[in-house]
């Protein structure tokens, strides 16, 4: 039986490791706060006193965290890189930097660990749902001996390339799910003032032309008390992929203030479609 490690236990990371756990793996989990266990209760696991002695356990140790610094802080305090064991493989399903995941590989591979960098769309609802859309960056082999335990929490498991382009695609993805957040918000924003069924507007919509996931999502998945969680994710991922591309030759400007824009509308958009007169603080 592969054992799987998993840290991270988040809203989108906890369902993802109750899907690992509960699909016939031997599930290995840490967490910083005990107390972040809870949320994966009933599903097999064995605890792990500390960083170092999970990454001796396991053979696939998988990551979701924040940012590229919550791995930073495994590799360079938590003694994660020394006790991964030679032909072990480390996945970062967050989404950071691109070229902060290629030097993330370079170290682990000096080691003998494969690394793939995996970030994954859909958020909270879509792991809940197991209906992820995995982008992977890696070794081949790696991303083989790994995707079955992608697709317990998957719908679609995507190789792009080396390291790196798993980050790349998801950023290009997040640039156009903010470009969309912000027509989205400068239609609703529009519709309000023509006082028009803002419900049936979005039902009317999302079978037609103008569909896209981000407005289905309003009020949905993003409900107004999550909307400013979102917002501050938003605005790092869209500063991640403007250096991303910037690093690479390309003028992001456009996209990127575009995306910058969306993210600033996305508490205003939700408002509008929550009916609530006054935007949530």
């Amino acid at each position: 039986m592969t054992r799987v490690g998993f840290i991270g236990l988040g809203d989108q990371g906890a369902p993802m490791a109750r899907a690992v756990g509960e699909s016939g793996y031997d599930l290995h989990v840490w967490a910083r706060r005990p107390e972040s266990l809870r949320a994966i209760e009933g599903t097999p696991y064995t605890v792990a006193g500390s960083v170092a002695e999970l990454a001796r356990a396991v053979d696939v140790l998988l990551l979701c965290m924040r940012d590229d610094d919550d791995i930073l802080d495994l590799l360079d305090h938590r003694r994660l890189l020394e006790a991964m064991r030679p032909g072990s493989v480390v996945v970062n399903h967050g989404t950071g930097d691109p070229t902060r995941n290629v030097a993330f590989g370079e170290r682990f591979a000096a080691h003998g660990v494969a690394y793939l960098d995996a970030p994954v769309s859909g958020g909270g609802p879509g792991a809940r749902a197991r209906t992820l859309t995995t982008f992977v960056g890696g070794e081949r082999s790696a991303h083989d001996r790994c995707q079955p335990i992608f697709d317990t929490f998957s719908r679609l498991v995507v190789h792009l390339g080396p390291v790196g382009t798993g980050q790349l695609t998801k950023l290009l993805n997040n640039s156009m799910t903010m470009s969309n957040l912000k027509n989205a918000a400068n239609m609703l924003r529009i519709a309000q003032h023509l006082d028009l069924d803002v419900p049936a507007l979005i039902t009317a919509l999302s079978a037609s032309s103008g569909a896209s996931f981000i407005l289905g999502a309003l009020n949905v998945e993003i409900t107004p008390d999550l909307a400013p969680h979102l917002q501050s994710l938003m605005r790092k991922d869209i500063e991640h992929f403007a250096d991303a591309v910037r690093a690479r030759g390309i003028d992001p400007s456009e996209l990127r203030d575009q995306g910058l824009a969306g993210a600033d509308s996305l508490i205003e958009a939700v408002t509008i479609v929550a009916g609530r007169t006054q935007p949530v603080s």
